[in-house]
């Protein structure tokens, strides 16, 4: 997809983050953007502000880990503007484990399950069959992570695990629509290549009232990136981070060029990659990776 002016992009977890970034970009690029999310606030904030910018814009709040709800975003979306050329499947959170893994509750897992895997799941059943339905031009990004995808980080297991499948459902996605000839291309999006200053150390704030946290869990001490920042300063080490504006306009570039993998890489994510690949092609133990 060369260009973006007149296209219809749908844009789940849009409200904030690397989400906020890619619908503001698409904008200026001209596409007639649609942002969803759970965050009613943050929505309407970042509708505000493209509409103040005179750009072409559709807000609704949407719920990933609600089938019915992200197929009523598709139809609305179909209703505000005929068509649908883009979608990005970027909604996601973190849980904030602590820990040993087999102490964590699980209501945890299934709340990193529900918006992280099941999420891109509900919206691929929502749009994908309007996207082969139109038989034109169309993208499908989901926006996954190097943790889980390329590498294991042990002080994360509930986020890797979701991920990992994450970028399991989008390959054989990519696979399903090359091997049908699909005019619809998919693409698998990696926020970096450091860690993302964005909102998804709080994402509690987004929890469901179903799935409680448990008042006795460890807390991590880490709500933000800046949290994090000190940690590390802590032990004598800078963290390097990346905005999510530099991940929308290397995904957009990306995208001109139909690249499935999107993937920003620094070289000491390149070398934890390598070693990755090596240990199991030489069936050798593993170590933890160290790419902060």
């Amino acid at each position: 997809m060369k260009d973006f002016k007149g296209k219809v992009a749908v844009v789940t977890g849009g409200a904030s983050g690397v989400g906020r970034a890619l619908a503001t970009l698409l904008a200026k690029e001209g596409a007639k953007v649609v942002v969803s999310d759970i965050e009613t606030t943050a929505l309407d904030n970042v509708i505000t502000d493209l509409k103040a910018s005179g750009y072409e814009c559709y807000g609704q709040k949407a719920d990933v880990t609600d089938g019915d709800s992200m197929k009523a975003l598709a139809d609305a979306t179909l209703e505000e503007y005929g068509a649908i050329h883009l979608v990005f499947a970027n909604a996601g959170v973190g849980t904030g484990e602590g820990g040993m893994m087999w102490d964590y509750d699980v209501n945890d897992w299934e709340w990193g399950f529900r918006v992280n895997t099941w999420g891109v799941i509900h919206t691929i059943n929502a749009f994908m069959p309007k996207l082969v339905e139109q038989n034109e031009e169309a993208h499908f990004v989901v926006t996954g992570s190097g943790n889980g995808a390329f590498l294991m980080m042990p002080n994360t297991p509930i986020y890797t695990a979701t991920k990992a499948a994450v970028q399991a459902i989008t390959e054989n996605l990519y696979f399903q629509c090359l091997m049908s000839q699909s005019p619809v291309k998919v693409s698998a999006l990696f926020p970096g290549p450091h860690v993302v200053n964005s909102g998804i150390f709080n994402s509690e704030r987004n929890r469901p009232e179903d799935l409680p946290m448990d008042p006795d869990k460890p807390n991590s001490g880490i709500t933000s990136v800046d949290d994090m920042k000190t940690m590390m300063a802590e032990y004598g080490r800078t963290l390097e981070t990346t905005e999510p504006e530099e991940v929308a306009e290397f995904a957009l570039q990306e995208l001109k060029e139909d690249k499935f993998w999107i993937a920003p890489t620094s070289e000491k994510s390149k070398a934890a990659f390598r070693q990755r690949a090596d240990w199991i092609l030489n069936a050798e133990n593993p170590t933890p990776p160290d790419v902060l």
